[in-house]
Formats: C-alpha cells, sequence, structure tokens
C-alpha cells in the first residue's frame, strides 16, 4: 500500500512545520482504515494520498480538443525507440460541451474502431450511470494528440498521481546538470527514491525528493510544460494529467533512457487493482494510482506497439467505504475503453 514503508535502517526523514508533504500528510491517519480497504478491493497495496474535487457539480463533455502543434510519435513502446519521438499533446485541452447521452444505455462500439461518438456516448453513459460520485475522465490519442474529455474536468487534488510530476521533475535536473541520481537522499540515493515514490507509492520518498526539488523549482517545471501546478495544492485536473503522461511517453519531457526507466517503475506496482487489472493481454499498461479517503484515481498509459494513449480517471466518492463500487467503475470505464480502442 501506499503509506507502506520500504525496509530501511534509521529515522524516518521528513519536514516539519510547512506544506512540503502536501497531499501527504492524512496518510499515516489513514492506515489502520487503509488495511480493512485492502482486504475489501483484494488489492495487493493501497496508497492514500490526497485528492479532493475542486467543485461539486459534475459536468457531463465529449468532445475533442486539437492541441496547438501535432507531429507523430515513435511507433511503439518508448523503451524500444530510438530517439526522442514528438508529439504535442501538451496543451490543457478544452473540449466542447456536448448533451448527456440517452437514458438508455447505446451500443458498444466495435472493438477496435477507435476514439469514435460510440465510444463517447459508452463513457458518459457508464458516468451518468454512477452520478453518486464525481468522475473526471479524460483519453489522449498520442498518435495526433486529440483530447476526448468526460466528467468533472475542474481540478481534483491529485493524490498520488502527481508524484509521476515530481520525478519528471527530478530526472530534468539530472538531465540538466542541477542533480544527480547518485545525491543522497535520507538513507538512499535520489535513483532509489523516485523507484520508490512510483513503483510503491512511498509519500517519505516522496517528500524527500520534493523537498530536493524545491516547490518553486517544481511549480516552475510545471508550467514549462503547460501545466498550472501549485505543490502546495497538490492539483490537477484529469486533462491536465493525461497531459503530463503524454508529454512523457512521447519523449517531450526526458530523454530516451529516463523515459524508459520512469515508465519501467509504472509497471508492477503496489497497487494493480484499478486500470490494470481490467485490460486484456496484449495491451501495456504504465500508470500511477492515488487513494485517499473519498479520492480515488487511476492515471495510465495504454499501448499495443502500434496505437497508444493517455487515458486518465480521477474519481470522489463518500468514503472508503465505496471504494470497491468504485472500482467496478474503473472497470468498466476501461473495458469500454480498450474494446474500442484495441
Amino acid at each position: 500500500m501506499e503509506e507502506q514503508e520500504p525496509p530501511r535502517p534509521g529515522p524516518r526523514p521528513g519536514t516539519q512545520g510547512n506544506r512540503q508533504n502536501a497531499g501527504i500528510p492524512r496518510y499515516r491517519a489513514a492506515l489502520l482504515i487503509a488495511g480493512a480497504v485492502v482486504l475489501a478491493v483484494g488489492a495487493s497495496g493501497t496508497v492514500f494520498s490526497a485528492a479532493h474535487a475542486h467543485g461539486s457539480t459534475a459536468q457531463f463533455v465529449s468532445g475533442v480538443a486539437q492541441p496547438t502543434a501535432q507531429a507523430t510519435p515513435a511507433a511503439g513502446d518508448p523503451a524500444a525507440a530510438g530517439g526522442s519521438p514528438s508529439s504535442d499533446a501538451s496543451a490543457t485541452p478544452t473540449a466542447p460541451a456536448v448533451a448527456a447521452p440517452a437514458a438508455a444505455a447505446p451500443a458498444a462500439p466495435a472493438q477496435g474502431s477507435g476514439m469514435t461518438p460510440a465510444l463517447d456516448a459508452q463513457i458518459n453513459s457508464i458516468i451518468n450511470a454512477n452520478s453518486q460520485y464525481q468522475i473526471g475522465v479524460t483519453l489522449v490519442d498520442l498518435s495526433n494528440g486529440s483530447s476526448h474529455q468526460y466528467g468533472v474536468q475542474a481540478k481534483f487534488e491529485a493524490a498520488s498521481t502527481a508524484k509521476v510530476l515530481a520525478a519528471a521533475d527530478y530526472y530534468h535536473l539530472v538531465e540538466t546538470g542541477a542533480a544527480s541520481l547518485d545525491d543522497s537522499l535520507g538513507q538512499y540515493n535520489a535513483g532509489f527514491q523516485i523507484k520508490e515514490m512510483i513503483q510503491d507509492s512511498d509519500n517519505d520518498s516522496w517528500s524527500l525528493i520534493m523537498n530536493a526539488e524545491g516547490f518553486s523549482q517544481l511549480q516552475d517545471y510545471a508550467s514549462s510544460i503547460g501545466v498550472t501546478y501549485d505543490p502546495n495544492d497538490n492539483a490537477l485536473s484529469p486533462s491536465e494529467m493525461a497531459s503530463i503522461l503524454a508529454q512523457l511517453y512521447t519523449g517531450k519531457l526526458l530523454n530516451q533512457e529516463d523515459t524508459t526507466q520512469l515508465l519501467s517503475y509504472m509497471q508492477n506496482t503496489n497497487y494493480e487493482s484499478l486500470i490494470p487489472a481490467a485490460v486484456p493481454a496484449g495491451v501495456t499498461v504504465y500508470h500511477k494510482y492515488g487513494l485517499l479517503d473519498d479520492e480515488l484515481h487511476d492515471a495510465s498509459i495504454l499501448t499495443n506497439g502500434s496505437s497508444s494513449y493517455a487515458f486518465v480517471i480521477y474519481t470522489k466518492g463518500q468514503d472508503e467505504s465505496d471504494i470497491p463500487a468504485r472500482t467496478d467503475v474503473f472497470h468498466q470505464l476501461t473495458q469500454a475503453v480498450v474494446n474500442s480502442l484495441f
């Protein structure tokens, strides 16, 4: 689970008297409840980090936003690609509003048919059928940068999904010579802390990385890639999170080696019960999840080597008691997406 501390000696690192553990402070209080939640959803682990939806009224939206510039990314997985692919999904897209689907469930789109109106209708239908939750979904085609957005598109507190942004910023500092993966952070080096922060969702590692970067640096880095982010609030919209993932996967943020390494940490994580659990064989998933109290998120890249998409689901429910039911919503949305796209 996210709060589970790695087996390391010595005192636990931390910072007192500031918000540098933004999205972290509540996780220790949630540990006892988290254990029960894990049993309920059958997960291998659970992350608890801040994620509170700003705004209580869901707006059901679907549409396409074209980025300011487009380029074709390298085919297939970055780990197998040569050089840095290029595709622009950096701008947070603004989708035109369209009417919510009819009460009757729409027909499922044909398998492998792509980002179609039928898929839009199916996703909106799932969101409408679960209106007791706030749900925001963004789907970005990485071949052309087009983005479809659904449900709540206001900022949520991003929970541990924002750890991907912190990791990308640290790698950026390494690539510009301002930091090293061998720098000592706590009992271990920065490279170890990044892996713990992403793959095991360790909050102490997150604190160490953010402290090393500095809040102003992290905020400036986010702005440089087209994302408005204040580490004190730890707030992102589903579309902003999708933009971060799209830029990461298409090689716009980091060099090939660092891109491949960071993506590798987004597999075989300590919580595979959301998007990954509903993805069939033949489709690769890279993802980062977040969970605390009434908040549950998963942010992913889905690829089969020839087609790749950023797929982000942010949710806010009542409390931990409805996490199993919301997990099922994640599965419904994921199945609709993979059946249409692959």
